[in-house]
């Protein structure tokens, strides 16, 4: 599995709308086939600040990055990022996709 988390910084006059600027992008990876997850999250801290957390089974992230829908998104992210975004991307990861959290379940 290829593991991926990007922090995206986002212009302070653009962050409200990050998420649906976003969502052609989301939906499109989202079909992709070999696509695990891809999950959008803001930070507590920065209120212009979202964390993707992505999934691929391996050998899928060549024909993600060639894709129309990234190369359109690559091509009208740098007018809304306020910093390059920062990246861990982890190939080989053992696993199919989320887990259950052994130490918290549910009361009652």
């Amino acid at each position: 599995m290829i593991f991926i988390v990007v922090k995206f910084t986002i212009r302070p006059e653009r962050s409200d709308e990050w998420i649906s600027l976003a969502q052609d992008f989301t939906t499109a990876t989202r079909a992709e086939p070999g696509n695990i997850f891809f999950e959008w999250s803001r930070s507590v801290d920065d209120p212009n600040q979202f964390v993707l957390v992505e999934a691929f089974q391996d050998g899928a992230g060549e024909a993600h990055v060639t894709s129309d829908h990234f190369k359109t998104a690559m091509g009208w992210m740098p007018d809304v990022v306020a910093t390059t975004p920062d990246i861990v991307s982890i190939q080989g990861v053992d696993g199919e996709g989320w887990g259950k959290m052994g130490e918290i379940t549910p009361r009652g």
